[in-house]
């Protein structure tokens, strides 16, 4: 893999490239760059791209959410965070993708919200999976929970399979 590019003068820079990343490291990443969540509590890995020293995205893979997809061979994207830098999404997505299916895990699931077009997912081979409604929330009487700022809106499932 070419780990240079050029800046436009001829000159000659370090390209993205992934990196290892903590779960904490991770955390404060996602804490500083994702727009409508926090970090997640915990993950099986994480996956983070860098350009040059710096870190310029993360993705944080655990098992999924959803629990009737959590069959043991299945894990789920449950954060990327970039700072805007071209392409390091779709890096991070087949990255996660390529770990995911090396660890033996049959499949990768994500979602994205209405309004996100899911250019990164689609340009790193993602497939959509099925359309879902707004939900009004997880909080019931029996088990309150707190909205998280998510509920009531329409949400795309993503995957990649072997």
């Amino acid at each position: 893999m070419d780990t240079m590019k050029s800046d436009g003068s001829g000159a000659a820079v370090p390209a993205l490239q992934l990196v290892p990343v903590s779960f904490a490291d991770a955390c404060g990443f996602v804490a500083m760059w994702h727009r409508h969540h926090t970090p997640p509590i915990g993950h099986k890995f994480s996956i983070g791209v860098a350009d040059g020293e710096k870190l310029v995205g993360v993705a944080m893979v655990g098992r999924p959410v959803a629990r009737h997809y959590d069959d043991g061979r299945t894990l789920e994207v449950n954060r990327t965070a970039t700072d805007g830098t071209r392409n390091a999404n779709s890096m991070l997505y087949a990255a996660a993708w390529k770990a995911a299916s090396n660890l033996g895990y049959r499949r990768l699931i994500t979602y994205t919200q209405a309004g996100e077009s899911g250019a990164s997912l689609r340009g790193a081979g993602w497939k959509v999976l099925a359309a879902r409604p707004p939900r009004v929330g997880w909080s019931v009487p029996s088990r309150p929970r707190k909205d998280n700022g998510v509920d009531g809106i329409a949400r795309t499932l993503w995957e990649m399979a072997a």
